[in-house]
């Protein structure tokens, strides 16, 4: 099994061996994805407080079902949400900001655009750093030079200044110091030295101009890094313990590297488990038939991921936002929904039924998970809706408690006016796929990406639950859950190459730029890579350009070859800009910055499956559709027919989700391990 492939009922067989082991923290489950000389095996265990414990007994798990020795493992992978969690909760270090004289507030300033232009009581998010800790420095440089150096009283001024307010982390961000960053790496330099905490600059997290982006991009790695440090740290010492590699670590490019760097580029963890899941997809679905690429779909515990793979390329952007906080370093592109396994129904002012965005999680979970939780979740609807079994152990070590489960929706529908606990499971599935049907509509009719030309790969502990469903209503009609489908971020995670990334701001008129002069930038920027990769005999280097037509605020990238040709380049962005626009204008094209990416690709495990002599159900059981509720074959997806399609409804029980597959739809297995749900014919 391996990525980018074309065919649809198979995919490349890139070499595979060794013992590989990869992990990704959930906010419900924590999941295992072990390659053992070739073969697959899989665990999913709670996710715990601390995530290295759970990470710790997940391996355990996985080794001991595949019946081998942890220290026998020779490559770990680990995607977590320690930066994501700090951020959405608010929790991260005791931050200060240092910055050029008179620009102490660009931080709380920010860009004109409102999010909510006619809401008279929004709020904009509370900066991560208060005015009380946000400190300026006389020093000055432009884009062509510096022109007043920092000196030595500054710098003792601002030491000074943070230790009266005992901060754990400082971030500096000085005034087009992505050009000139002399006064920057002094003034950092000299931090680290006196404070004895981290520092991070502007100019090593985002050389790029654009003062408001650069400055939140620095402030949440600032932010977020003794979280990062910290939890490395100990999964580290975890991994020593027992007896495995030094984990290499998903960052949101899609790319794995290791702790170290992580530890020094804390910012690139946010969104590490979402990026390895698209990763895991790309590498697995196949696109045959599908010729807009593939809608990649994760419903876990708290969440949905959606995003896109085109051309056989995970979608990646420099403009995401977490918790309205601007990031401007490359990530895979993302669309997060609040719904979730555990979502939490509730009934507005107004006695309009809404999903999440608070979660259960998993401790006390659902209500049918019988740990205390008494509030009604989407599992909770599944469960009652007969799309989950009440024998189901879900991560294997679950049991569900479906009274528990009634009674939590039967107090929901008293509260919304309903009949009972199925009308009331309907309206909370209805509403969780409108929630996810809106998200996939975001990154593909809203960016001109026709839905019906993609395939959907769902994934997650429910993504496959829901996903036939919801590709009903988008008039998708090809669903496919890989054979992973439960924990495929974190078999994502053995599919993902080694991927470092550099930019570089160079601003002009593409026709007026020196063509040599780009191109030894290019070659810097490919140095400077091929020195940090593990392996810069087998990395490739691709490169890029950001474009915009003169007087446009926002840029297109588009590729770039070398020998820089700015013709070439020009047309590239002429193209770019008439498929995402519309059309082509007739001004100068600018070039805004210079990228690079050194990739060493990594081999994803193979994954196959044997037929088997039973095929039949394992038993029947009653499922609840929008059109009413039918008597449904109930499979087991380890002895799935493989020979013969099966016609919904159909319910596929695997040991990490279940597929669910309605009336006119019809499903069959895939000679890699994978499900494919097609309407139907007949």
């Amino acid at each position: 099994m391996g990525g980018g492939s074309t065919d649809g009922d198979s995919v490349d067989d890139r070499p595979a061996g060794g013992r590989a082991i990869g992990v990704d923290v959930g906010g419900t489950f924590t999941d295992v994805a072990l390659s053992l000389d070739g073969d697959l095996v899989t665990a999913k265990v709670p996710s715990t407080d601390d995530q290295s414990e759970g990470v710790a007994a997940g391996i355990e798990k996985a080794c001991e079902v595949a019946g081998i020795d942890p220290e026998s493992v020779t490559e770990f992978s680990h995607a977590m949400t320690v930066s994501v969690n700090a951020l959405l909760e608010g929790d991260g270090a005791r931050t200060a900001l240092v910055t050029t004289e008179g620009f102490r507030d660009v931080l709380e300033i920010g860009r004109q655009t409102r999010p909510s232009l006619y809401d008279l009581d929004a709020e904009k998010p509370t900066p991560l750093v208060p005015r009380r800790r946000r400190f300026e420095v006389s020093e000055r440089s432009t884009a062509d030079g510096v022109e007043r150096p920092i000196d030595d009283e500054a710098i003792e001024s601002v030491v000074a200044d943070l230790r009266d307010v005992d901060v754990e982390s400082v971030a500096v961000c000085l005034l087009h110091a992505y050009a000139h960053p002399e006064n920057e790496e002094r003034l950092a330099d000299a931090l680290r030295d006196a404070l004895g905490v981290p520092v991070s600059a502007s100019h090593e997290v985002l050389p790029e101009f654009r003062e408001y982006e650069r400055t939140s991009t620095t402030v949440v790695d600032a932010y977020v890094r003794p979280a990062i440090d910290g939890y490395v740290g100990r999964l580290t010492e975890r991994a020593r313990d027992l007896g495995l590699p030094q984990p290499r670590i998903m960052q949101a490019n899609g790319g794995v590297t290791d702790a170290d760097t992580v530890r020094r580029n804390a910012v690139t963890t946010v969104l590490s488990g979402p990026a390895a899941g698209v990763v895991g997809a790309s590498a697995t679905a196949g696109t045959d038939g599908d010729p807009g690429g593939l809608i990649t779909f994760d419903m876990g515990g708290t969440s949905s991921d959606v995003s896109l793979v085109r051309d056989g390329e995970v979608e990646r952007t420099t403009e995401s936002a977490i918790a309205d906080r601007p990031i401007g370093t490359p990530m895979v592109d993302v669309e997060t929904v609040g719904a979730g396994g555990g979502s939490i129904a509730w009934v507005d002012a107004g006695g309009a039924l809404r999903i999440g965005p608070r979660s259960a999680g998993a401790d006390p979970g659902p209500a049918c998970y019988g740990k205390g939780g008494t509030e009604p979740t989407v599992t909770d609807a599944n469960l009652v809706l007969g799309y989950v079994g009440a024998d189901t152990d879900l991560g294997g070590d679950l049991s569900l408690d479906a009274a528990a489960a009634r009674d939590a929706l039967a107090d929901l529908a008293d509260e919304a006016g309903m009949e009972g606990p199925v009308e009331a499971a309907l309206g909370v599935h209805r509403v969780a796929n409108a929630d996810m049907t809106r998200a996939i509509r975001s990154v593909t009719v809203e960016r001109g990406h026709d839905p019906r030309e993609f395939g959907l790969v769902a994934f997650g502990g429910a993504g496959p639950m829901h996903a036939v469903q919801i590709a009903d209503g988008l008039d998708v009609e090809r669903v496919i859950v890989p054979h992973a489908s439960g924990v495929l971020s974190a078999y994502g995670l053995l599919a993902a190459d080694e991927t470092r990334d550099a930019v570089r701001t160079r601003q002009g008129p593409l026709a007026a730029v020196d063509p040599d002069a780009i191109d030894a930038l290019y070659g810097d920027l490919a140095d400077g890579l091929l020195d940090e990769v593990s392996d810069p005999d087998a990395a490739r280097v691709e490169y890029a350009a950001d474009c915009r037509y003169a007087g446009q605020s926002f840029e297109l990238t588009v590729d770039v070859e070398r020998p820089f040709d700015p013709a070439a380049v020009g047309d590239r962005f002429a193209t770019a800009h008439e498929s995402a626009y519309g059309y082509r204008a007739d001004e100068p094209v600018e070039l805004v910055n210079c990228r690079a990416t050194a990739t060493v690709p990594r081999s994803a495990p193979t994954v196959g499956v044997d037929a088997v002599d039973d095929p039949g159900p394992r038993t029947t059981r009653q499922t609840v559709f929008p059109a009413g509720a039918r008597e449904t074959p109930v499979y087991d997806r380890n002895r799935f027919p493989a020979d013969e399609g099966v016609e919904g409804p159909a319910v596929i029980e695997g040991p990490e989700s279940t597929v669910v597959v309605p009336p006119a739809w019809g499903v069959r297995l895939r000679g890699d391990g994978a499900l494919v749900a097609e309407v139907s014919d007949a």
